[in-house]
């Protein structure tokens, strides 16, 4: 409340202790002190009709002499909803949210302006102006209101818990000086003369000029900005694309940020965070963003980890609010007419807390339609992490020789094939080969009692068809629990499993969940390797070199 509203309120105290006129004066007066806008605003802060803060305008103004006299506190006409108690009830069943769903409402498929409610109260008999209807619904608490955009739909459950995770790993990147960034496609805009939300300083009467329709097929082309958020410097990279928004161009718009800001900023980086959305070209579900991600990998020799967004939350993407709010606020009113124009108006946009944007164009062709095979998704040198490995995975460079630790010294071999010895290497099973083996034998045993529990439930009739034998599995039991093994400790993908073990993936996902229960029941517990270990990066690389070998009984089947 400013200096003025506080003086009216002060005067407004003594209305009470004034006779008609000497209150509808003192109004008047108030209102003329205020200038324009004053007879509302005062009417408002007095509780009463702007006519009669008007009237008292006009008395003042004509400067007539007192009446001598005054009306009896009460004295005047009735309100309408005083003399009849039907009245808001009436108006109330025409307007109440819960009876937009009534079949009866006359009004329940139109405006309900205060005219048309006017309209309906008048074929029900009532005779009442649309200002008294305005009136009324403002004294029930009612306003004019416009659609919140507030519903997300079905809310994930691992919502919450996802965004903790997001938020320890953008942490623990950053602590250790590794890159973070923030991805995301902004709204396509057509190029030419085209309107643009929002007003801008011009001479008065002189509006820039613009087509009445905004038809595709008299536009220029059209403009795709790709943004890159750096999370840490508070920097910002735009590729503007001229073509289709696929992975192909959400990633190389990624590799010219590395090669243009994120190279020179992080010299010394090892591995790369993308906080990215659930859909779009950037998508979980995308084969072709993994597949451009892993030869960016590759090409960079980063270990590059994802973390998406849960669904339904691409709204709250930093790079939404940090970035892309303030290239809307910088190009409102202003019609994109060229992409010359699109780049520099983005390039330009800077913030009071020290936002910094660079833009460059990319005329590149990216094609859609383009599809990842089943052989080319099992090769990906890609580690899903523990949690939500659909929603975090990481992306290793692919290599040829054995990664090493830090003190230079091979700790994974490479051979020429991939056979169960090699598989069951110590470094990638976490144990000895000898406790491989026991294990193998305790779980088989207790996969013996389990069947033989079977067969006598069968013989006591509480089972209706008799365990049967089927076709001889194509992965022996050892295998199956490799496979468990491996899957469980270096978050190896069904995908990649399938082509080493030369099987189907709904083999390996079958063995997966009976091994599992195996391991419950026997109370092991596999230690997980983190996400970036040279024990999973050796091991993604030669799934990938074994996964381009041709195999006459390679059975990778399509999720």
């Amino acid at each position: 409340m400013d200096r003025v509203d506080e003086d009216l309120a002060v005067k407004l105290h003594l209305l009470p202790h004034l006779d008609e006129r000497q209150r509808r004066l003192l109004l008047g007066a108030e209102a003329r002190m205020l200038g324009h806008g004053g007879i509302r605003r005062v009417a408002r802060a007095a509780g009463v009709a702007e006519g009669t803060v008007s009237r008292g305008v006009s008395e003042l103004e004509a400067g007539d002499a007192p009446l001598g006299r005054a009306r009896r506190a009460g004295g005047g006409r009735k309100r309408l909803v005083d003399l009849d108690a039907g009245l808001r009830p009436a108006l109330l069943a025409l307007v109440e949210p819960d009876m937009r769903g009534d079949p009866m409402s006359p009004l329940r498929w139109t405006t309900k302006s205060t005219r048309k409610l006017v309209g309906e109260l008048l074929k029900q008999g009532w005779r009442i102006s649309a200002d008294t209807v305005a009136d009324i619904l403002r004294a029930e608490g009612f306003s004019l209101q416009a659609n919140a955009k507030t519903l997300e739909g079905s809310q994930h459950p691992d919502r919450d818990a996802q965004f903790r995770y997001l938020n320890d790993q953008a942490r623990a990147f950053r602590a250790d000086g590794q890159p973070v960034i923030s991805v995301d496609t902004k709204k396509k805009e057509l190029v030419g003369a085209f309107a643009n939300n929002g007003r801008e300083w011009r001479p008065a009467g002189q509006p820039v000029a613009v087509n009445t329709h905004d038809f595709p097929g008299c536009a220029d082309g059209k403009a795709v900005p790709y943004g890159v958020y750096d999370t840490t410097t508070n920097t910002g990279w735009v590729n503007v694309g001229c073509d289709h928004d696929t992975a192909a161009f959400a990633v190389a718009s990624i590799r010219r940020w590395w090669q243009a800001a994120g190279h020179g900023t992080y010299p010394q980086a090892t591995r790369l965070l993308i906080t990215a959305d659930a859909g779009g070209s950037n998508g979980y579900r995308c084969r072709a963003w993994k597949t451009e991600l892993a030869a960016l990998a590759a090409e960079t020799g980063l270990t590059i980890t994802v973390c998406h967004l849960p669904p339904g939350t691409s709204k709250w993407n930093a790079i939404e609010h940090r970035l892309f709010s303030h290239i809307t606020t910088n190009w409102r009113g202003r019609p994109l007419s060229s992409h010359e124009v699109v780049v520099n108006t983005i390039a330009a946009t800077t913030t009071r807390t020290g936002l910094r944007v660079d833009a460059a164009l990319d005329q590149g062709s990216y094609p859609t339609g383009i599809r990842i095979n089943d052989a080319q998704i099992a090769a990906l040198p890609i580690a899903r992490h523990a949690f939500h490995g659909d929603w975090n995975y990481t992306l290793h460079p692919q290599s040829t020789g054995a990664p090493s630790d830090p003190a230079g010294q091979a700790q994974i071999p490479v051979p020429a094939q991939w056979d169960r010895d090699s598989l069951a290497h110590p470094t990638l099973t976490g144990m000895p080969t000898e406790a491989l083996t026991a294990l193998t034998a305790d779980l088989d045993g207790l996969r013996q009692v389990r069947w033989q529990d079977k067969q006598r439930e069968h013989h006591q009739g509480l089972r209706r068809h008799a365990p049967r034998s089927g076709r001889p599995p194509s992965l022996s039991f050892p295998d199956r629990v490799l496979a468990t093994i491996l899957h469980l400790r270096l978050h190896l993908p069904e995908d990649t499993l399938a082509v080493l073990l030369d099987t189907s993936r709904t083999t390996i996902r079958r063995a997966l969940r009976e091994t599992q229960q195996l391991l419950d029941e026997h109370g092991i517990a596999v230690q997980h390797a983190p996400a970036d270990s040279p024990a999973i990066a050796g091991m993604l690389a030669a799934a990938g070199q074994a996964a381009t070998v041709p195999r006459s009984n390679q059975r990778v089947n399509r999720a």
